[in-house]
């Protein structure tokens, strides 16, 4: 203990803070990459369970390919963009990470088997944060209603009196929707 309240006589402090420095920068830019590395459609669909089931579903929809060109892609919609709700969503995604791992969605029929529970963890997260994901590209201020076709003016107009969010109406606007829902899930 007493050599820890002792200065050095090997190392300086200065050679000390900056090894220190040094070691924060390696770490901080190794984890500044791999954060970044995880958060792109590429490291989405590297494994064959969302490359062969999701990933196929959403290259038919509106977010994939559209007359303007603009494209959401898995982490515009599943990975919020400021950092504390990112962190958080990559811890809660270590569950989908193990879930490779032990092989219990490792097949077409396992996948669908727990799609509906996997859909309605998604759906009520969107929920709780009121569809962030969704609104970092549309809002209901933004919205040119007379634009819109008149059921829709009219959806998004009640969607705002009774306080909805994007995915109380917008289940199924990017994959397919899973078998087994109830009414309670089309709410």
């Amino acid at each position: 203990m007493a050599r820890l309240r002792r200065p050095s006589a090997k190392y300086s402090l200065g050679g000390l803070l900056s090894i220190g420095m040094l070691l924060g920068v390696l770490f901080w830019g190794g984890f500044n990459t791999a954060m970044e590395a995880t958060n792109t459609e590429t490291f989405c669909i590297s494994c064959h369970e969302m490359k062969d089931n999701v990933y196929m579903e959403y290259q038919e929809t509106i977010h994939y390919n559209n007359r303007t060109g603009v494209r959401a892609t898995c982490p515009d919609c599943h990975v919020p963009k400021d950092w504390t709700h990112k962190m958080i969503r990559k811890v809660q995604a270590s569950r989908e990470v193990w879930g490779k791992l032990t092989g219990t969605i490792d097949t077409r029929e396992k996948f669908e088997a727990k799609r509906l529970k996997l859909a309605r963890s998604e759906w009520a997260r969107m929920k709780a944060s009121d569809s962030r994901e969704c609104r970092n590209c549309h809002s209901f201020e933004s919205m040119n209603s007379e634009a819109q076709k008149q059921r829709a003016r009219k959806q998004h107009e009640m969607a705002i009196e009774d306080n909805l969010t994007c995915i109380d109406c917008h289940k199924g606007i990017a994959h397919h929707k899973p078998e087994g829902m109830t009414e309670e899930d089309e709410e």
